[in-house]
């Protein structure tokens, strides 16, 4: 296992900047997301640390070494892509055994690491199939299967379950962590899901327009975001924003909706902001700011409440069950201490 250390990593195609001065650390063992919006750059940092894009500037460290112009099977790296990428003429055992017989490995190390990275992913009834007879989920642990028998120093996952569906890509999810748990591998992990990013990350890097927005464990992105664009991104449904400016010890909407503030800034006083409110902090409250019902999705053990605030939306989730119909009015209140604002112009924190 190894640490990896990506060092003011920039990446153009000719005039063309689409990562911009990247600094993540990795420490050994951990398991780290870069997740972000489609286009942000996360895959291309990806294939820079795997060596299958070159880098424009920049660092990216594996262990002690310098990576920068090491060809990538010589990095000690196994990545898992997203379309399995298996051989369809070889057997479930041969396209395990692939990486380890171009090497030249001893006939009898293949066999015992290919019945060991089985034995872990369930695959033994299934090693003598071919990818043709296997279902998504299956060959996606071909796959991992494939990576693990390399033992290398960095596990490397572009999108491994984008192609997988709801209910396989929840399993999955548990799958990988736990298979990380066991082997404690350095692992690097890119997808565009949020939910995968929290629930499987030991550490998260937020990713937009080529830049880092915010590194953090999953609890610290959801709970104190540095920007609106983490506050937005973190979290499902995305955090409400309302428009208005901070007034006395609360804040008032462009509608004329009191809201509370547990603390306002220094020197905020008449300012304009934006008032960000989670919408599973939102409570139903008779003395409450009165909303206008648009629309109900009930999911079974939640209620999603879609409304207008004074010409503003608001998405309110409700774990009790709602007998409001579209058009009615509801009247919600929110915890002054859950509270996020940010600067309309800029995007960055006000609160502390």
């Amino acid at each position: 296992m190894a640490s990896v250390e990506i060092r003011d990593v920039r990446k153009a195609y000719g005039s063309t900047r689409v990562i911009h001065g990247v600094d993540v650390d990795i420490a050994d063992g951990e398991f780290v997301i870069l997740v972000g919006p489609s286009g942000c750059g996360k895959s291309t940092l990806l294939r820079m640390i795997a060596g299958l894009e070159n880098i424009s500037g920049g660092e990216i460290r594996i262990g002690d070494r310098v990576v920068n112009d090491v060809p990538p099977k010589e990095r000690d790296i196994a990545m898992v892509f997203q379309n399995y990428a298996l051989y369809p003429h070889m057997t479930v055992a041969d396209n395990m055994a692939f990486s380890m017989k171009l090497r030249k490995a001893d006939k009898a190390e293949i066999e015992s690491r290919i019945d060991r990275a089985a034995g872990i992913l369930g695959l033994k009834p299934l090693l003598d199939r071919f990818p043709r007879q296997l279902s998504g989920g299956q060959r996606q642990r071909v796959a991992m299967g494939r990576a693990i028998v390399r033992d290398p120093q960095v596990f490397l996952f572009d999108e491994p379950l984008s192609n997988l569906d709801a209910k396989l890509r929840v399993q999955m999810r548990t799958e990988i962590k736990e298979l990380h748990q066991r082997l404690k591998t350095t692992t690097v992990y890119v997808t565009h899901d949020q939910i995968e990013a929290m629930t499987m990350a030991d550490k998260i890097v937020v990713m937009h327009d080529g830049i880092v927005e915010q590194i953090g464990s999953p609890l610290e992105l959801y709970d104190r975001p540095g920007n609106r664009f983490v506050a937005g991104f973190i979290g499902s449904p995305s955090m409400n924003f309302l428009d208005g400016r901070i007034s006395g010890d609360g804040f008032e909407t462009d509608g004329g909706l009191r809201l509370p503030l547990a603390t306002a800034p220094a020197g905020s006083e008449g300012k304009p902001a934006v008032y960000g409110l989670r919408p599973e902090h939102i409570a139903l409250d008779p003395a409450g700011i009165p909303v206008t019902v648009k629309v109900i999705e009930p999911t079974g053990s939640e209620t999603q409440v879609f409304a207008d605030a004074a010409g503003q939306q608001v998405v309110c989730v409700f774990r009790e069950r709602i007998t409001a119909k579209p058009g009615e009015t509801i009247h919600i209140s929110a915890n002054p201490r859950l509270i996020h604002l940010f600067d309309p112009q800029e995007g960055s924190r006000l609160t502390h």
